[in-house]
């Protein structure tokens, strides 16, 4: 069988990552992955508008991509754009000129299918078992829920209520303060109903988080315990108890403070403290002793349908 290659552009609100693959059968191999806090949906996500720096970081960046695309001889690429493109009044404008300029074809996807493509990778990762679980993917412009089994999805649904949003509503003051976490829980609750129906309907008894937040919070986790996560891995555990005690740091930190913490990454350091208030609201519901963190995530779903048609 024939090795080919493949590059995956995953456009999300805050971060882009380029993903090279060599695929082979069933099985794929990294050749390449790198991630950019480009933060398209800074200054404008709240506007509905990519604005004019967003837009040189989002074209300096693909630009860096295409180089090394081209460097690898890949002509296959899929480039995915998620909530601050689809939302934006001049998202339109922006996909072709990235096709005019860089001849890179952006599809900006659907809440919806980015969901499935979600739901695809974490199971690629090996995260799902027998029970019926939580999915979460908290993105900079929208979050994604899944419920469903390795086997299928029972209900699956987007809202625009990421990182960046939630940072532009009610995070103020830094460190973040007990009135600001109480209106951003209360419109959690507001926003998130038709969840909070289907966690009643179909009972969860286990979360899995998909990358971005959840990688960063198992790495503060691994670094308090003095533990390296190993490669190749592509699932941890973190406990809920744990989860808890970074939860209670994280809000009595500002900026600075949080980012001496072992563990964490400049690019989440905003978006970190809003982000674990919103998984802390969904463990009321689902009231797990340890969530998984899922290190596969949407580029990875692409490349289990890639390897899918293949097959």
């Amino acid at each position: 069988m024939s090795i080919r290659k493949a590059a995956v552009i995953d456009m999300g609100t805050n971060t882009f990552h380029l993903l090279l693959v060599e695929l082979n059968g069933k099985s794929f191999r990294t050749i390449y992955k790198e991630k950019i806090p480009v933060k398209i949906g800074q200054g404008g996500i709240s506007q509905n508008q990519i604005a004019p720096d967003a837009q040189k970081r989002a074209f300096h960046t693909l630009r860096h991509f295409k180089n090394l695309i081209d460097g690898e001889h890949i002509d296959q690429v899929f480039a995915f754009a998620t909530s601050a493109v689809r939302n934006a009044e001049n998202g339109p404008e922006f996909v072709s000129k990235v096709k005019k300029d860089l001849n890179i074809d952006i599809h900006v996807i659907s809440g919806d299918e980015e969901a499935q493509l979600i739901y695809e990778g974490i199971n690629f990762s090996g995260s799902l078992n027998g029970r019926v679980t939580l999915m979460m993917d908290i993105g900079g412009g929208s979050v994604e829920f899944i419920i469903g089994t390795s086997q299928e999805v029972f209900w699956k649904k987007s809202f625009e209520i990421g990182g960046q949003r939630l940072l532009d509503a009610f995070h103020y003051h830094d460190p973040i303060l007990p009135e600001e976490v109480e209106k951003l829980e209360a419109y959690c609750q507001e926003k998130l109903q038709p969840l909070i129906e289907a966690m009643q309907f179909y009972k969860p008894t286990g979360l899995v988080g998909a990358s971005g937040t959840f990688d960063t919070l198992t790495d503060i986790y691994y670094a308090s315990m003095l533990q390296c996560k190993l490669t190749g891995q592509h699932a941890f555990e973190l406990p809920t108890g744990d989860f808890e005690r970074i939860f209670e740091m994280l809000k009595s930190l500002n900026r600075e403070e949080r980012l001496k913490i072992p563990g964490m990454i400049p690019m989440r350091v905003d978006m970190i403290v809003v982000a674990s208030c919103l998984i802390e609201f969904i463990l009321r519901y689902v009231p797990v002793e340890a969530m998984v963190c899922s290190y596969y995530s949407l580029k990875e779903g692409v490349v289990s349908r890639l390897l899918a048609a293949e097959a």
